[in-house]
């Protein structure tokens, strides 16, 4: 490949991120639209947050089921980094809910609990929040696909079946998005004028919080005021300058159209767009964003050809995501220009990967975002990349417990 087909100029940037910046208005204002913007009718504290809650984390692969406990202004985690689970059997065909609900619960059940408490529950799929704090799923994504699912409240049936399975019960749930607990963690820094939860992992995501004023399609009953949690789905955008291998990685795809931004940047697909460059090369089948980064700092034992590009598709990865970033800041200071201080906490391992010739991703990111800024005239705008350890059981349990 002589030419780098996933160059991008910053001219080509800036649109991307004012394409966006258009999509995330029209979301925040109509019903499906590309750019889903999805409210979140919890209203986290900031302050004040005691007691205890059982937090679950469900990821792409991964479940993760803690006891999180706030007191005297510390926050302890039972265990230390969660109980873990591999969950990557919920892809198997066949696989149904009540396998899931089994596989969920029992580990909840093997906990040591006293009291009866609330659940967090961070659910990393699109789903639309309902006013009782609970979630009805949307679509299946990363994969997944589990029948009967879709249209349905994914909370509740959880609840009632700890419930009938544990003689210590549950008083209730909280179910929000890995984004929007990224958000909420950020929220124990009081310091800052905005706040970004992201995700670069298996798949990529947005929340931030948007002035209940901006939100014309905001539920009525929602009495409510002030700044709401808004979970964007922004892995659906699709944005301009994308190229021919990324419409064939599409077209290969069985979520065909669909997740158009996701798949040019996450993890789950940077391996599948290299394989779309060499189509005769002999790559595992399982080819994901570890393996692409694996390639770039061992390049002694890969072709040349194969360290170029793949060096070229997890740069582009990074500045797509610095522009999407841009873009949701130009949202943000649209609506409220005394904003300068923004605290952004990131999660997914592609966010955080290394590259040891030369800047990790986390530094592309950020050296691009600040020339969008300046670029776009906001140089006194600063967006500060927070990485959280537990972000997304913080985050749930700061949920739970409001």
């Amino acid at each position: 490949m002589k030419k780098n087909l996933f160059h991008l100029k910053t001219k080509q940037l800036k649109e991307i991120a004012q394409s966006l910046q258009v999509k995330i208005e029209n979301g925040l204002n109509e019903e499906n639209t590309e750019i889903q913007c999805i409210p979140t009718y919890i209203n986290p504290k900031t302050s004040g947050i005691k007691g205890k809650a059982t937090v679950m984390d469900l990821g792409g692969t991964n479940y993760r089921v803690a006891l999180v406990d706030f007191a005297n202004g510390k926050i302890a985690i039972h265990p230390e980094n969660g109980w873990k689970k591999d969950l990557s059997i919920m892809k198997t065909p066949g696989y149904a809910e009540k396998d899931l609900l089994k596989d969920q619960g029992d580990p909840i059940g093997a906990m040591k609990r006293e009291d009866e408490m609330p659940i967090g529950y961070c659910f990393s799929y699109p789903a639309e929040s309902m006013l009782n704090g609970d979630a009805k799923l949307l679509r299946w994504t990363k994969g997944v696909d589990i029948k009967g699912m879709v249209g349905k409240p994914v909370g509740q049936p959880l609840v009632d079946y700890l419930n009938v399975h544990n003689e210590v019960k549950f008083s209730g749930i909280k179910v929000i998005n890995d984004t929007v607990a990224s958000l909420f963690a950020g929220l124990t820094d009081t310091s800052y004028d905005a706040y970004i939860g992201l995700i670069v992992g298996t798949g990529t995501n947005m929340a931030t919080f948007i002035n209940a004023d901006k939100i014309k399609k905001l539920n009525p009953e929602y009495k409510s005021k002030g700044l709401i949690p808004v979970n964007l789905e922004s892995g659906n955008f699709n944005p301009p300058h994308l190229t021919t291998i990324d419409d064939k990685v599409d077209a290969c795809s069985d979520t065909r159209g669909a997740q158009r931004f996701e798949k040019a940047v996450s993890g789950m697909y940077l391996g599948e767009i290299l394989k779309s460059v060499f189509p005769c090369a002999e790559f595992e089948q399982r080819f994901d964003a570890q393996k692409l980064t694996n390639i770039l700092n061992f390049p002694d034992i890969h072709k040349k050809k194969y360290v170029d590009v793949a060096y070229s598709i997890y740069v582009r990865s990074a500045k797509l995501v610095a522009a999407s970033l841009a873009g949701l800041v130009l949202v943000l200071v649209s609506h409220d220009p005394s904003v300068k201080k923004i605290r952004l906490v990131a999660e997914g391992s592609l966010f955080w990967s290394e590259y040891r010739k030369g800047k990790d991703y986390k530094d592309v990111v950020y050296a691009e975002l600040q020339k969008l800024l300046s670029e776009f005239g906001y140089s006194d705008v600063h967006v500060h990349i927070a990485q959280m350890e537990n972000a997304n059981l913080i985050g749930s349990a700061i949920a739970a417990l409001s």
